[in-house]
């Protein structure tokens, strides 16, 4: 009954549109506690369609699985098309995961207008989880470009800094001028299915679906050009270094819930490995665009090293600190193996943790202090050895310390990048070094040694709700550290599907078109 059930209940539709539809209920409400425990069972709702998906999913596998697919604007090609596989299956439930904590991290720390912010947050969820849902890129881009009227709202009316106006904007104005190029990118890839589909007399003629896109081969020449244009839609949304400059604003002057979304969920790698590795292997293997990218990856991972070494603000600490564990995510998508694809997906679904961890920590600091400031901070471990130490181990798994999920991730990311070029991994390796420095030094003069002056005489220690949050990322970073199996088992049957086509290249196309199953 179970089984029959899972092949006909549209689930994943129900995930896409479940948080906007309570973010509509919610705006029937005016009691402030009512507003927050309707919108936290709507997020624990969501998390729990999202195990079920989870729990559904054949693992080692490179099919669609769960699709759903209805025609939209069958004259252009454009459909409604849902379907998750080994490379979008964990971010749905990283998305759910990280709302449910966002939700309660908000309960006491957004005080005004707080119907409107759990709206807007629930729609962020909506198209976030429409970004890693879609398999039509017209349905993609559109929930790409909806992200934006959330996130503006969420960082310029509830963000703590007085440039929360300016990096409101800022990231706005970059996100759509990197999405006017990829828009292009996406136009080109339906041309040229036309072109193919029309000589061989199939139909649709047009088509964004990813699955038939797959098997119209591109001349070399023109899957370069369509890999810049997406790249640039996609770096300045990661973003890649040197795209990177409205991310430091938008993390530190936006509220916690939008720098845990942006820090902790890699959309603009999402769309690497889900779309322009896979429609333009090519293109993604030639030594020119292999090389450029790598050395970006490699020039993020030591210049936000060093920035953040440098930084006196926790957040702006992090900020730095996530553009160079984007260096290594990168370097190992392009690394163009198994191992390195494995642990780029695998960090970027580990960031959602420990990255995303780290600025709860930073709110936790805030609400304390009023200020992430080192001079505000100096032997508070004294006084809130919790929090002291759930910052060290959250702290330790962002470096990578064996038995977590940061190590995992980041050394198969350098056994892929040294079987590729071992001098791009001996280079990726002083990151790690860099990394340990700023996290560790930061920590020592925030936590240890004598309270600092400017610290207050009485401040508690982690609160119920924060200690909840704490404790649930501190599970997972476990879990993944010590039995990383069930998650790799998610990826590894699409992981190994596009390292084929990589090895293939786009020609062998007919042969290659993954499978859709539903379960």
């Amino acid at each position: 009954m179970l089984e029959e059930l899972a092949s006909t209940f549209p689930i994943l539709t129900c995930i896409l549109f479940l948080p906007v539809i309570g973010a509509v209920v919610l705006w029937l409400f005016d009691d402030k506690d009512m507003v927050r425990t309707s919108a936290l069972t709507i997020a624990l709702v969501e998390l729990a369609l999202s195990v079920f998906v989870l729990l559904r999913f054949t693992p080692e596998s490179a099919a669609m699985q769960f699709s759903e697919h209805v025609p939209w604007i069958p004259a252009l090609g454009v459909s409604y098309h849902l379907a998750v596989d080994g490379i979008s299956v964990l971010f749905v439930g990283l998305t759910a995961f990280l709302t449910v904590l966002i939700v309660i991290y908000s309960w006491d720390t957004v005080r005004h207008q707080v119907k409107l912010y759990m709206m807007a947050l629930l729609a962020l969820e909506t198209t976030t989880m429409g970004v890693f849902l879609s398999i039509d890129l017209i349905l993609f881009f559109v929930f790409w470009e909806l992200m934006l009227i959330p996130s503006y709202f969420l960082i310029k009316l509830w963000g703590g800094g007085a440039e929360r106006h300016y990096a409101s904007l800022k990231y706005v104005l970059y996100t759509l001028l990197g999405s006017v190029f990829m828009l292009v990118g996406i136009a080109l890839l339906d041309l040229n299915y036309h072109q193919w589909a029309t000589l061989r007399h199939m139909e649709p003629t047009y088509s964004f679906d990813l699955l038939e896109l797959l098997s119209a081969p591109i001349p070399l020449s023109q899957q370069i050009l369509i890999f810049w244009l997406l790249f640039l839609g996609f770096a300045f949304k990661a973003p890649v270094f040197p795209f990177h400059t409205w991310l430091p604003d938008a993390l530190v002057e936006g509220p916690i819930g939008m720098a845990v979304v942006l820090a902790g969920l890699k959309l603009g790698t999402f769309g690497f490995i889900r779309f322009s590795i896979p429609l333009l292997p090519d293109a993604s293997k030639s030594q020119t665009v292999v090389m450029v990218i790598m050395v970006l990856g490699l020039a993020a991972i030591l210049y936000g090293a060093i920035m953040a070494l440098i930084q006196q603000d926790f957040r702006r600490l992090l900020a730095f600190s996530s553009i160079s564990h984007l260096g290594f995510v990168v370097i190992g998508l392009f690394a163009l193996n198994y191992q390195g694809l494995q642990g780029s997906l695998l960090t970027m679904i580990n960031l959602g943790f420990s990255t995303a961890g780290l600025f709860f920590i930073a709110g936790f600091l805030y609400s304390r202090q009023q200020s992430t400031q080192l001079s505000s901070f100096g032997g508070m471990a004294k006084q809130t050895p919790l929090l002291a130490s759930f910052f060290l181990f959250i702290g330790l798994a962002s470096i990578g310390l064996p038995g977590t999920n940061g190590f995992v991730g980041e050394f198969l990311i350098l056994l892929g990048t040294f079987k590729a070029n071992w001098l791009f991994g001996g280079i990726a390796v002083t990151g790690i070094i860099f990394g340990a420095a700023y996290l560790l030094w930061y920590y020592e003069r925030s936590m240890l040694g004598p309270i600092g002056k400017a610290v207050k005489d009485s401040i508690s220690d982690l609160h119920p709700r924060e200690a909840l949050i704490a404790s649930a990322l501190s599970v997972m970073i476990l879990w993944i550290g010590l039995y990383p199996a069930p998650f790799l088992k998610m990826i590894n049957g699409s992981v190994q599907a596009l390292v084929d086509r990589l090895e293939r290249g786009a020609v062998a196309s007919i042969e290659s078109k993954p499978q859709v199953k539903v379960d």
